[in-house]
Formats: structure tokens, C-alpha cells, sequence
């Protein structure tokens, strides 16, 4: 059993391992880096399975690199001896007055127990984590939850239980929605659970203990301290990867990992990229959106996972938030829009711009029907009747609009409605909308987890077409995955398909572009291959689709057509923003 130590250290207080005992006696553990003294201070708390004790720069040394080069100042006013991947650096919140509290989860890093990743147990777990930190003789009673990712998505759920002492959620690039964003994109399983769960979470198991990476700071195993032969650490996880791939439609599994929005009540910050297609990008809108709370922000911006996380623009915005509710600071957070969008451009280049809703009121909603002849995109139906196939290994179709004669501003969720038929009984559809300059090339973004992202993404199994009327919109179709509709071969059925929101500003002489395929996007099948990248980026970087069981050949290899006729032609529907 750890025990608990307590020290100052670089001008703070820290208590190592400070143990949270559960209902059903499961003791977590957790590191709490606080000001020097007896004052009462807010708490930044975050609850996950990326090990406290494993430093950011020896697990992730390709990202730190990624990072620190991106933004240089996260290597100035700190040691950086207690970064962790993906949460805030102690040494540059405890100064102003915030007590840190890092959780190890149940069954990861110095926590015992079954790991079962974003499980109700977990979020149950929270909700008392919560109740511990805002009772505690150094806590003010008030506690925020803040982090990327994994330590972001976790955040709806809990926050839907309404911990008393829960004040603030600040959803830094969190998907909300287990099976559409994070299992099956558009009922597509996607490979990322299978390349995570054991590269990122069971490399840090509680019971990994002197097989693994030890702490830099305590110089203890991250993952112990117990050390356990390897048939205990795989009874004590679940298959995270399998369950989704053998639950083919949404079923009590994914309900379970999935908040009820409308209970959430704490104030919120939502903050969400335009290059997190593949997981994020959706949820923190989707998650916003459906936000019970009365006090809520959306903001977006772009670059990589983590970037803006540390960088002093995301430091400063964040530090403003929980000013202003957990400490009740005047922070100017009460002037802040309630929408702000990092609105994107070629080149990298991004202008802030305040806004009050999503989608923008002022929206031109523009249907940019598909043109066989030329693969064009026309605001003008062709009413002819025609079809077009391509091979669904190959490159797909692309359809282009006429060079931008002045600037067009692209800023929404977008659809396509198409009318398709397979040789078989389904068919995967992947969707890109593109970009390319006067030249003809393509111009990509820097993504959350790839550094070469198109403009937007969307998926669509054909057999998990059905939509619900309810929730369903023109600009956002709602699929219900739960019943598969089968293609009988060569018969058209419509199909309404969800790319991701997006933004890009297209300059006058540049391209946008819509491709159907049935394969992954990539830019031109290189990998760019960065230093101790984990993982081949292509352009979608981990969120493939390529599992043979799920994609069996015989059914989804093979030959796709596009259909057009007078009343039932294809369109994408953009969602066009006029220049002020």
C-alpha cells in the first residue's frame, strides 16, 4: 500500500499519494501540490489513467518536443520537474493561489481496482474525489475540474451528477458522445481504442510497478507500488478495445459512457479544435450545445492537441475562468462572448473573433449540389440523370467549386446528402472536405493528432443510415445506430452524411473540394513520420478504419456508384458566413 508523504518543494506544499477512500472501500490515491501555509485555497482536480507520476517529457517525449517548439513559453517560470501529460503544470497555478489534485483512476498508475476506462464506477468515483477535495482543512470548498482529452471527456459525465462542491468544468478538447465520436464514426469502428488502450493506459496499469517507468521527482514506480505477475493486471482491466468492436449498434454499454447533458448545472468552458476530427472537434460543440448549465462558453481553436493547453493564450483564458468562479476574482470573464472562434485561413493563421451562438444566427445556409459531368459542385441542380462508381480502395470521387473570386468563409457543421448504391449489402463512406491553392495543392492544417489535416471529415456506414427525426437537423443528421437498414447490391438508397464543424476562410484563386471514398483520408500516403511519433501520420493520424473483421473485404473492398436524378440530386450543404 502507498503511503502517504508530505513535503515542500519548489515553493510548494506536496503531498504524495494523499489516499481517497471509494464507498466500496477501493482506496485512490492522489498528489496534491498546494501553497505553502494554512490558508484555504480553489482546486483544480483532474481524475484519469495517464499515471501522476509519469513526467510529460519521458512518456511523451515526441509531443513535449512538439510542444515546447510551438510554444516556447512553457518552458519559462517552471522547472517543469512535475508536468503531466495533458493537465496544468503545478508550478505556474499553485503560486497564484490554487491548490492542484491529481487522481490516479481506479486500476491505473498508485490506484488499485478494475480499470473499466469512462465506466459509471469512474464517474462515481469522481463525483466523491470532488466531495473530498471541497472538504478538505486547505480547500475553500470550491473545486474546478480541468484537463485535456481523457481528463476532458470525463468532465460531462461528471458534472451530469452534480457533485455539491463541483463549481467549474473547463472541457479542454473533450469528446462527449462514447459511440459516435470515440468507437464508431458514423457506425465505423475505428482502430484508435485499439492502439491507445495498451500504448497509453495498460503501459501504466496499477500492478505495471518495477516493470515500468518510475517517478523522476519520488523515484517511485508510477505504476506501483505493488509489482503483479501479468494474468492479475489482465484480469483487472476490461477489454476496452473489444467491447466496442463486438457491440456493433448503441446499446446500454455506450449509454452508460454518455452524460446526460441536461443535468449538467456547473459553469462550463468548452474548448474544442478544428483539427480534432477523428475524437474531439464534435463533443465540444455537441457537449456545449446540450449543457443544462445557465453559464456556459464555447471556445475553438486550431494546432495540435495540447498546444494551446500550455500556451499563454490557453494559460490566460483558462486562469480568467476559474478567476472568476472559483476564486470570484474580476477577471473580465463576465465580458467574455459566449462563442469565441479562432477563425482559420491557410498559412496557419488564425483571427479571434467573438460570437454569440452556435451555429452562427447570421449563417447562409448554401447547398452546393454535386455535377457529374466535371465533378463539379454548383449551386444550380443538374436535373440530369447519370451515375458515377469508384473503387472504394482506390482514390474515390472529388468534386470541386470554382476558384473563390473573393474570400469565402466556411465556419458550421456541415452535410452531404447523397443517393449511393454498393455491388453488396453496405458500404462504408468516408467523406473529405479539402482545400487546394491556385497551384493545385492541397493545403492541409496542423490537427490535434496529426500535422496534416484536411478541412473537415465525415463517415457513414450505409446499413446505419437511419436518422432520428427528433434530433436530426439539415445541417447535422443524427444517426441512431440502433438497427442496421442492409443494401440490397445496385439499388440506390439515400443517405445523409455528418462532417464534422469546420472552419477555413478561402482566399480568392483557392479551391474547396469535397471527396467521397471508402478509404482513409490521406494527404498523398506519405507519412510524415515525426521523432518518437507513436503512430504513422498520414492525415488522420491514429483514427483509422481499418479492421479487417469490421471491414470484411468481400463486403466493403469492392465497387460504390453515386446516383443522380431530377428530385434526389446530391448536395453538400456549406454553411456559409458573410463578409462584415
Amino acid at each position: 500500500m502507498s503511503d502517504t508523504k508530505s513535503e515542500i518543494r519548489d515553493g510548494m506544499q506536496i503531498d504524495w499519494d494523499a489516499p481517497i477512500q471509494m464507498d466500496d472501500g477501493i482506496v485512490l490515491r492522489a498528489d496534491v501540490f498546494r501553497p505553502v501555509g494554512a490558508g484555504r485555497c480553489p482546486v483544480i482536480l483532474s481524475y484519469g489513467p495517464y499515471a501522476k507520476g509519469a513526467a510529460f517529457q519521458e512518456k511523451y517525449k515526441g509531443n513535449w518536443a512538439r510542444l515546447t517548439k510551438a510554444a516556447p513559453e512553457v518552458l519559462q517560470g517552471s522547472s517543469n520537474k512535475y508536468q503531466n501529460w495533458e493537465l496544468v503544470d503545478p508550478e505556474k497555478w499553485v503560486p497564484e493561489g490554487y491548490a492542484i489534485v491529481r487522481i490516479d483512476s481506479r486500476g491505473a498508475g498508485r490506484s488499485p481496482g478494475v480499470l473499466d476506462v469512462w465506466s459509471a464506477r469512474e464517474t462515481q468515483d469522481i463525483y466523491e474525489c470532488i466531495e473530498w477535495a471541497g472538504t478538505q482543512p486547505w480547500s475553500n470548498g470550491k473545486v474546478g475540474m480541468h484537463g485535456i482529452s481523457y481528463y476532458a471527456m470525463n468532465q460531462w459525465t461528471a458534472g451530469a451528477l452534480r457533485p455539491p462542491h463541483l463549481a467549474a468544468l473547463c472541457i479542454w478538447e473533450g469528446s462527449a458522445d462514447y459511440y459516435r465520436e470515440l468507437c464508431r464514426h458514423g457506425g465505423i469502428y475505428s482502430d484508435f481504442l485499439a492502439s491507445w488502450f495498451p500504448r497509453q493506459v495498460i503501459s501504466v496499469q496499477h500492478g505495471v510497478g518495477e516493470r515500468g517507468i518510475k517517478s523522476v521527482v519520488t523515484g517511485e514506480p508510477v505504476a506501483g507500488p505493488e509489482t503483479l505477475p501479468e494474468e492479475e493486471l489482465k484480469k483487472n482491466r476490461v477489454d476496452t478495445a473489444g467491447e466496442p468492436k463486438r457491440r456493433r449498434l448503441f446499446d446500454d454499454y455506450y449509454a452508460a459512457r454518455i452524460a446526460d447533458f441536461a443535468q449538467i448545472e456547473a459553469p462550463l468552458l468548452s474548448a474544442g479544435n478544428w483539427g480534432g476530427m477523428g475524437l474531439h472537434t464534435r463533443g465540444n460543440f455537441e457537449g456545449y450545445l446540450a449543457a443544462g448549465s445557465r453559464q456556459k462558453w464555447l471556445e475553438v481553436h486550431g494546432d495540435t492537441h495540447f498546444t494551446h493547453f500550455y500556451s499563454t493564450y490557453g494559460e490566460t483564458l483558462q486562469k480568467r475562468f476559474f478567476g472568476h468562479f472559483l476564486k470570484g476574482e474580476d477577471t473580465g470573464w463576465d465580458k467574455q462572448p459566449k462563442v469565441s472562434l479562432n477563425i482559420r485561413h491557410p498559412d496557419e493563421k488564425f483571427v479571434l473573433r467573438g460570437e454569440n451562438e452556435w451555429p452562427l444566427a447570421r449563417t447562409q445556409w448554401a447547398k452546393h449540389y454535386l455535377v457529374a459531368d466535371g465533378q463539379r459542385l454548383s449551386t444550380a441542380a443538374p436535373g440530369a440523370s447519370t451515375t458515377l462508381s469508384y473503387e472504394t480502395t482506390g482514390d474515390g470521387l472529388t468534386f470541386r467549386l470554382p476558384p473563390a473570386k473573393e474570400p469565402l468563409e466556411i465556419t458550421g457543421p456541415v452535410a452531404a446528402k447523397l443517393w449511393i448504391s454498393s455491388e453488396t449489402t453496405d458500404a462504408d463512406l468516408i467523406l473529405a472536405l479539402r482545400l487546394f491553392d491556385p497551384a493545385g495543392k492541397e493545403v492541409t492544417f496542423i490537427g490535434s493528432n496529426d500535422p496534416r489535416t484536411p478541412i473537415g471529415l465525415g463517415w457513414l456506414r450505409a446499413s446505419h443510415r437511419k436518422l432520428d427525426p427528433a434530433k436530426s437537423k439539415p445541417y447535422r443528421p443524427w444517426h441512431t445506430h440502433d438497427e442496421e437498414w442492409p443494401l440490397k447490391p445496385g439499388e440506390a438508397v439515400e443517405v445523409d452524411v455528418e462532417i464534422w464543424p469546420t472552419s477555413i476562410v478561402v482566399p480568392p484563386g483557392y479551391t474547396l473540394a469535397l471527396t467521397i471514398g471508402g478509404k482513409d483520408y490521406e494527404v498523398d500516403g506519405t507519412d510524415i513520420a515525426l521523432p518518437n511519433a507513436p503512430y504513422p501520420m498520414k492525415g488522420v493520424g491514429p483514427f483509422l478504419h481499418i479492421d479487417k473483421d469490421d471491414r470484411p473485404a468481400a463486403i466493403f473492398a469492392r465497387r460504390n456508384t453515386l446516383h443522380f436524378a431530377p428530385g434526389k440530386e446530391p448536395y453538400l450543404l456549406l454553411p456559409v458566413i458573410p463578409q462584415r
